[in-house]
């Protein structure tokens, strides 16, 4: 994958993804807490979702390096396997209706949760849509509640996320999101937090 350079061109959007989470620079010492960005709190919220679930999955969906840290970039595509990130929306969506014309849209994912445009189409009125990164939060939040089932954990509604039907692929992209849940949580202990005696929202 081509690595997208950030231009000053870009600024403006990067000010915009403050709540986001995209545009904080400041280095978070190993082992503390990292708080979830207040848009995946604003969603996490609404769908009844943990934020550090939410925070977690996007982070392995749409994760990219800025500046030496790992952060979700809202302006992801993932077009037959191929990740594609994007410096900006317009470019993004240009981008996005390109892959449309040539490929199947159950095999595009697209924005911050890497929401397929295919499956999840009548969860927005046109493909570019997904990639307003607030819609996009909602929409995966509200895919994570409707694959938990009450009293399990939440990292098996991780798993379903990513794969439905679960098997081998599930479990290993549970395990890529545990990882990420580790150091967002800042500790082993924190994970008790998502046991089903606590689903609350961080």
């Amino acid at each position: 994958m081509a690595a997208t350079v950030i231009t000053p061109h870009c600024a403006a959007a990067l000010r915009a993804a403050i709540a986001l989470g995209t545009a904080a620079w400041g280095a978070v010492p190993a082992r503390a807490q990292e708080l979830p960005p207040p848009a995946y709190q604003i969603a996490a919220a609404q769908s009844g979702v943990p934020s550090s679930v939410l925070y977690a999955v996007a982070l392995q969906e749409s994760g990219t390096r800025l500046r030496g840290r790992l952060v979700p970039w809202p302006w992801t595509l993932n077009v037959a396997g191929t990740p594609q990130r994007h410096a900006t929306r317009v470019d993004a969506c240009l981008a996005l209706r390109r892959a449309m014309r040539d490929t199947p849209a159950e095999r595009i994912d697209v924005g911050l949760g890497q929401v397929n445009a295919g499956y999840h189409a009548h969860r927005v009125q046109q493909p570019c849509a997904l990639l307003d990164p607030y819609r996009n939060l909602g929409i995966a939040a509200e895919i994570l509640h409707e694959q938990h089932r009450p009293g399990e954990d939440w990292l098996a509604a991780v798993g379903r996320y990513h794969r439905p039907a679960g098997g081998p692929p599930a479990a290993r992209y549970r395990g890529a999101v545990q990882r990420h849940l580790a150091r967002v949580l800042g500790n082993p202990q924190a994970m008790a937090s998502l046991n089903p005696r606590r689903e609350t929202t961080p």
